[in-house]
């Protein structure tokens, strides 16, 4: 049985994502957020563990990555010093696995925009991640919408995001962080752009 840590597990996209692991995996989650009773309807669930906590807080970290195999973070806030706490927590808790969200114009891949300073937090946590050395994975989805549907398709890093007007569900970011759950090999080292088919 895999054990995950969804830290920023009140995030929307982590929230789809906590829902179909449930119902399409037997992975233990540990869902960890800053205010740990938005969640605690499902704390009587046996797979679901609830950790308190703040994503720079490296204690606390520490604690709640015991007995984990893969982190999923989805992350708010000063991602930089995040993703720098996440990487040297798992690095000393002798973890590999990442998958990380990010968000899509983070390479200048998409044609036609210049996204400035508002994804700097986004290109600093990503290139942090990146440069880590563990076995991570990059979604960087384009605009998000509710709908329950799951109709998608990726690019590569390197590769011209396609579609990035068109919004893609949040159920179809929460499929893609399955497979690469579910899917050991699939995605390491790749980042990838997410687009409605």
């Amino acid at each position: 049985m895999t054990n995950i840590l969804i830290i920023g597990a009140h995030g929307q996209i982590a929230r789809v994502a906590t829902r179909q692991l449930l119902e399409r995996t037997d992975a233990r989650l540990t869902l960890y957020l800053r205010r740990a009773r938005r969640l605690e309807t499902l704390a009587a669930n046996p797979r679901i563990r609830l950790v308190e906590g703040d994503a720079t807080d490296a204690a606390t970290l520490e604690h709640a990555m015991n007995d984990q195999d893969i982190i999923y973070a989805n992350l708010s806030g000063d991602m930089k010093r995040q993703a720098e706490t996440i990487v040297a927590t798992m690095k000393k808790a002798g973890l590999r696995r990442l998958i990380f969200i990010s968000s899509m114009g983070i390479y200048g891949e998409v044609p036609g925009e210049h996204y400035r300073s508002i994804l700097d937090p986004y290109r600093e946590s990503a290139a942090i991640v990146e440069g880590s050395g563990l076995d991570v994975t990059v979604i960087r989805p384009a605009w998000l919408n509710d709908d329950d549907e799951i109709a998608y398709d990726t690019t590569r890093k390197g590769e011209a995001f396609v579609h990035p007007k068109a919004t893609v569900s949040r159920a179809s970011v929460a499929d893609l962080i399955v497979r690469l759950v579910t899917q050991s090999d699939f995605g390491v080292g790749e980042s990838f752009g997410i687009h409605a088919a």
